[in-house]
């Protein structure tokens, strides 16, 4: 089974909940806009690793700046169709400067079959999303968490 965790930062802009996400990078990506944004995350070994610490560097590298210190709430862990699981934190981040972001980048041969290898970023622009919005371009597997973060934020 494969474990990924993640850092879902919102904030309260006019009276409205934002949350951050970023689309995806890479060719496969670059023209789509529905189901193609992601919570920042990424891959990591449960048993070397605790999620809320995977979902932290997994920010810093593909966002580049370190997220907000915290506290950092889960809020639980989303099935995607494929088998994967997700870990899902947030984090209250309106105080997050996006102007340093610089994105981590990957390699991978395109096109295909060419056999040339080239750099892509792993994330092509980050933003603030209305929920509503969010839940539109996230991919289908983590829209779960911003009804998650929804019902948390009526709680408070």
């Amino acid at each position: 089974m494969i474990h990924s965790a993640g850092l879902l930062l919102y904030r309260l802009d006019r009276a409205a909940v934002e949350v951050l996400i970023a689309h995806m990078g890479g060719p496969f990506w670059a023209r789509k806009e529905a189901g193609a944004w992601s919570i920042p995350k990424g891959e990591y070994d449960p048993d070397a690793e605790a999620a809320v610490d995977a979902a932290v560097r997994e920010f810093r590298e593909e966002l580049g700046v370190d997220p907000p210190a915290g506290p950092y709430a889960e809020l639980g862990t989303f099935p995607y169709s494929s088998g994967k699981r997700v870990a899902v934190f947030v984090a209250d981040g309106g105080a997050l400067a996006l102007d340093a972001v610089r994105f981590g980048e990957f390699e991978m041969e395109w096109p295909p079959r060419s056999g040339t290898t080239q750099s892509f970023p792993e994330v092509d622009r980050v933003e603030w999303s209305t929920l509503d919005a969010a839940r539109e371009r996230l991919v289908k597997g983590q829209r779960p968490a911003l009804d998650a973060l929804a019902q948390a934020i009526s709680r408070l």
